[in-house]
């Protein structure tokens, strides 16, 4: 299931909310002001953010501005839970980049089915190929092709190919790639990134110049 952080002063709210999603399988951790939501952020990055907007030190639109600001989050899926309930609140919070909102009080039904959805919806379709000019991932097969032929590729080839086909453009720090291709328990060294990229870009042809180095941050495809 997803790792959700919320964002929530309120200790009873929070627990609730907590103890909500935690029943229904999900990986839950809760902070109770900004600061230690973006600390959190920076150990690992959620799948999903319940962001109140009236905290302690700093706005929920503020967190929301800044988590659209920064590559690593940019798509990062976020419901904004409010106590504030004019049209022109509910408005700003989605201006601002959230993808959804919950009123308080709400009941917990409500805040699972609204979590459920907003998941469901930014699900890859393993259906839908990612596709880069000549280049193609088909994720159904797990296959490859580059100009209509089968790319050879191990299994982490594929995976780190796949992170960054699925946000083209946008800088993947190091830590970020081996969170999501190697995982947090990974113990090696970040040259094994690179070592990787470069056996990619061998195996892609001209295409492995896409893979652009990003000097002390990570890697791009464009």
């Amino acid at each position: 299931m997803a790792l959700i952080y919320i964002v929530e002063d309120d200790d009873s709210i929070r627990e609730i909310e907590e103890y909500a999603l935690k029943n229904v399988g999900h990986d839950v951790k809760g902070f109770p002001c900004a600061k230690d939501f973006f600390d959190g952020i920076e150990q690992k990055l959620p799948d999903l953010c319940l962001v109140d907007i009236m905290l302690p030190d700093k706005d929920g639109n503020e967190i929301v501005k800044k988590l659209r600001g920064k590559s690593q989050t940019k798509r990062l899926p976020i419901i904004m839970v409010t106590a504030k309930t004019t049209e022109l609140d509910l408005v700003k919070g989605i201006e601002n980049g959230a993808d959804d909102y919950i009123k308080k009080p709400f009941s917990v039904m409500e805040l699972i089915s609204r979590v459920k959805a907003l998941l469901r919806r930014v699900e890859p379709d393993m259906d839908q190929n990612i596709v880069l000019d000549d280049l193609v991932i088909n994720d159904a097969k797990h296959v490859v092709t580059l100009g209509g032929n089968i790319i050879d590729l191990t299994y982490k080839e594929y995976e780190l190919l796949s992170l960054l086909m699925r946000n083209i453009g946008i800088v993947l720090s190091r830590d970020v790639i081996l969170e999501k291709v190697w995982g947090m328990s990974f113990e090696g060294e970040s040259r094994t990134i690179d070592m990787h990229v470069k056996t990619l870009r061998h195996k892609l042809g001209d295409y492995g110049n896409r893979i652009r180095t990003v000097r002390n941050v990570g890697y791009v495809i464009e």
